[in-house]
Order: C-alpha cells, then sequence, then structure tokens
C-alpha cells in the first residue's frame, strides 16, 4: 500500500475530526468545498445519490491509502456495517479553484432511520465549517 496522500473528499460524519481520532486519522489540513451532480442522504449512513442539479458540500483534505482502507474497511464497514467505494469527483473551493478527489459512496446501502447522535456528528462540523443554512436544514431534515 502506499503511503502517499491523496485527495479525498468527505461529506458525511468523517468531516468530524473527533470521528476520525475514532480511527487514529489525526486532523491535518484541509478546504471546505463543494461538488455538483449528488444530492446528501441519511438513511441511516450518510450517502450519496446521483442528482443532476445537486450539490453536497464537505471538506477536502488528503489521507494515504492505508488511512482509507482502514476508515472504509474497518470503520465504515466492519463497525458501521456500511460498504463504501471511491469514485472520483471534481471538487469546488471557494477561491474558485477545481481539484479531482476520490469520494466514497455505498451503492447497496440498506435503507433506514438515521441517528439522531449520527445526525449530531455530521452536523456540528458543517455549522463549524460555515455550510449554507439551506444546507444545513437539509441535514437536519433526516432526524
Amino acid at each position: 500500500m502506499s503511503e502517499y496522500p491523496v485527495n479525498v473528499f468527505f461529506y458525511g460524519s468523517y468531516m468530524n475530526f473527533a470521528v476520525l481520532k475514532e480511527v487514529d486519522i489525526n486532523e491535518r489540513e484541509f478546504t471546505v468545498g463543494s461538488i455538483s451532480g449528488f444530492a446528501l442522504t441519511i438513511s441511516p449512513l450518510a450517502n450519496l445519490i446521483r442528482q443532476t442539479q445537486g450539490v453536497v458540500y464537505g471538506i477536502l483534505t488528503a489521507l494515504t491509502h492505508m488511512e482509507l482502507e482502514r476508515l472504509y474497511q474497518e470503520h465504515a464497514r466492519g463497525k458501521l456495517g456500511g460498504q463504501y467505494l471511491p469514485d472520483a469527483v471534481v471538487v469546488s473551493m471557494p477561491n474558485g479553484i477545481h481539484t479531482p478527489a476520490l469520494c466514497y459512496i455505498s451503492h447497496n446501502m440498506k435503507e433506514g432511520k438515521a441517528d439522531p447522535a449520527y445526525i449530531d456528528r455530521i452536523l456540528k462540523p458543517a455549522r463549524e465549517y460555515g455550510f449554507p443554512a439551506w444546507y444545513l436544514d437539509t441535514i437536519e431534515y433526516f432526524r
């Protein structure tokens, strides 16, 4: 496995560095950004669905392949029960720069009601990062 960091876009609870710390991934540089062509859903875990006019907010950071495997195999699949696979996306940042990144999406998630504590783990950083009010309402909708 490569120790070379790759760009990754987080849109759910992994935007929360307290959650990443549970998997021994320490806080690092990040940039707030968004991706187009998707909409957020939380049922029971955060996920993306394709939607032509959709926009999803999150953060862009860099992790190694070993960290990503630990995060998505051990934590997401093993602890949370969700299988996420990498997709290529283009992240738009407030300064007008666009950059490619991996974004992990589940293509076979069984729907269910989201745990309010899980939603809080997404909503807290979303507020701190200054996401638009309408987007915060979208997250809150899944409560």
